[in-house]
């Protein structure tokens, strides 16, 4: 799905990721398309925001990272939200990543580095399909299977 088509209007999306430039380049990509963006640089700042602002659409979160890794930090909100928001992991570990990952708990994944297209496109099918795609899993430049 074209970045234009995409509209976040009246949408959160919570980035969590310890690299700055992936900060940096989703939140300009995702501010283009209208969404409301908060950025974390780790879960355990990523749980912080939740807490102070319990309503977010879509959070995108990274598997590896410090103080409280992305494992930890689905763990965390399984444990607090019942109605928890719909996740989107990505991970330069690979699928032995990802596969680590109970399918319900994320609405799909990607492995880094990915194609922008292609995430925006994922983003968009969780944001109108919820955690019903069953945890579909996309490589970096290819279509989700």
């Amino acid at each position: 799905m074209p970045v234009h088509k995409l509209d976040g209007t009246g949408k959160k999306i919570l980035v969590i990721d310890d690299d700055l430039a992936i900060r940096v380049l989703l939140n300009a990509v995702l501010k283009r398309m209208k969404f409301d963006v908060e950025l974390a640089e780790d879960g355990a700042v990523g749980l912080e925001k939740l807490q102070q602002d319990g309503h977010v659409d879509l959070i995108l979160l990274d598997l590896m990272m410090p103080r409280l890794n992305g494992y930890e930090f689905i763990e965390q909100v399984q444990k607090r939200y019942s109605d928890r928001p719909h996740i989107v992991v990505f991970t330069a570990a690979g699928r032995r990543g990802v596969d680590k990952i109970p399918s319900q708990t994320v609405c799909n994944s990607i492995l880094k580095p990915f194609d922008l297209d292609t995430f925006i496109e994922i983003i968009g099918e969780c944001l109108n399909d919820g955690h019903g795609t069953g945890g579909q899993s996309a490589e970096g430049g290819g279509q989700t299977p």
